[in-house]
């Protein structure tokens, strides 16, 4: 008996010398790496590991954590789940692309709300230009363009906060607000010299995307003002109109003035529904990805495939605005008239993501169908027509396209 348990025990004290011997070897030959950097004793951490398997140091984010909920001397600022959001916002913003951007979830239903055509705010398209925050254009009508702010201004603060390091969903998130309650914004005009502050009392903003007239009975004017989830609907209700106002009317218009000015963009496939409204085929835009490329085009048969037409364009004219404008203009359905466009070349994919967050990620850059790469440069007018901004009565632009309309080899 005491020799069946000496051997017992010699066994036991056997395996495990060999054990710590093993694991000792593998230490010794790097075959095993213990290590504790992703270790925080303050925090409990769930699914830790990389998703590409790629090995990520984050010691120092836990020790600036630790050093944080340790030292801060207000407790009550310590939101860890605004912590987790701002760390995300960080790091999608240290790209280095204004057009990538981590959403939490108030951002995120405010953007979802501008697409589908109704918020509570000042109405101003804003982008990202020369990484300032710019007014892409204000809305007809719309709190801002009453309070004065115009397109290209460029806006500093937002309620005396400065917003050079904010990313454009956040400068978002500080201007819109409940109907009927003020922000300022401080702002400098295109061509100015001094920043000024511009009160601005937010409303209930509803986007209308389409919309038509008769001019002097000869040339028909279409309004595309945005591309938005209701946009192709408001779209096909108004061709509709259109056509059967050429088609009866005894005073038999000659033409048709497409203004895409002050258009922002909005969903690409708008861009190609609306262009494949005047062209009988081609490519309207190429998408380049890391994936590879695809075309898009012309994918229906329209309504307007050969009335004669001229569009509008100016600085406020970006994205799918431009996908539009140039697919027709390098197509040589029509010229453009105005100003040199916005000059936005990439494209973005919005994705939900857990606990109403979202994330918008730059996937592609697009090219017109003669290969041109706009972004950053624009679409140049084959007539440049500048308003006059002393009297904002007078539209220049729209009397040089009736112009043009009337007299094609003017």
């Amino acid at each position: 008996m005491f020799r069946l348990e000496f051997i017992r025990k010699f066994s036991l004290i056997l395996a495990i010398g060999l054990l710590f011997g093993l694991v000792g070897y593998k230490l010794g030959t790097n075959q095993v790496k213990v290590s504790w950097q992703n270790f925080s004793p303050h925090v409990a951490v769930v699914n830790k590991l990389a998703p590409s398997g790629n090995p990520v140091d984050f010691s120092l984010f836990w020790s600036v954590w630790d050093e944080l909920e340790n030292k801060y001397v207000d407790k009550s600022k310590l939101d860890t789940q605004k912590m987790v959001y701002g760390a995300i916002s960080g790091m999608v913003a240290a790209i280095g692309d204004p057009y990538t951007v981590f959403l939490p979830p108030t951002a995120n239903e405010q953007t979802k709300d501008s697409l589908n055509g109704t918020f509570d705010g000042v109405g101003a398209e804003l982008g990202v230009k020369d990484n300032k925050t710019v007014v892409i254009a204000p809305l007809p009508d719309s709190p801002a363009q009453k309070a004065g702010i115009k397109t290209a201004d460029w806006i500093i603060k937002v309620n005396g906060q400065d917003i050079s390091a904010l990313t454009l969903p956040e400068v978002v998130n500080l201007i819109r607000g409940p109907k009927g309650t003020k922000v300022t914004l401080n702002v400098l005009h295109s061509g100015g010299s001094q920043s000024v502050d511009v009160v601005v009392t937010r409303d209930t903003i509803i986007l209308q995307s389409v919309s038509w007239k008769v001019i002097n009975k000869s040339v028909v004017y279409l309004n595309l003002a945005r591309f938005g989830d209701q946009t192709d609907l408001q779209w096909d209700t108004t061709v509709s109109q259109i056509a059967d106002y050429l088609a009866t009317s005894s005073a038999k218009p000659v033409g048709l003035v497409l203004d895409v000015r002050n258009n922002p963009g909005g969903l690409l496939d708008g861009a190609v529904y609306t262009a494949s409204e005047f062209l009988p085929s081609g490519v309207v835009v190429t998408q380049q990805g890391t994936t590879g490329n695809e075309t898009f085009s012309v994918n229906r048969t329209g309504k307007l495939l050969s009335v004669p037409m001229v569009v509008l364009v100016n600085g406020g004219t970006a994205s799918a605005g431009e996908i539009l404008a140039g697919a027709l203009q390098a197509a040589g359905r029509a010229k453009l008239v105005g100003d040199q466009t916005f000059g936005k070349g990439s494209v973005q994919q919005a994705e939900d993501l857990p606990d109403g967050t979202g994330l918008h990620v730059t996937v592609a850059k697009w090219l017109l169908s003669n290969g041109n790469w706009i972004n950053g440069k624009g679409l140049t007018p084959d007539v440049k027509v500048e308003n006059n901004s002393a009297d904002p009565t007078q539209d220049l632009q729209l009397d040089k396209a009736v112009q043009v309309i009337l007299s094609p080899s003017s």
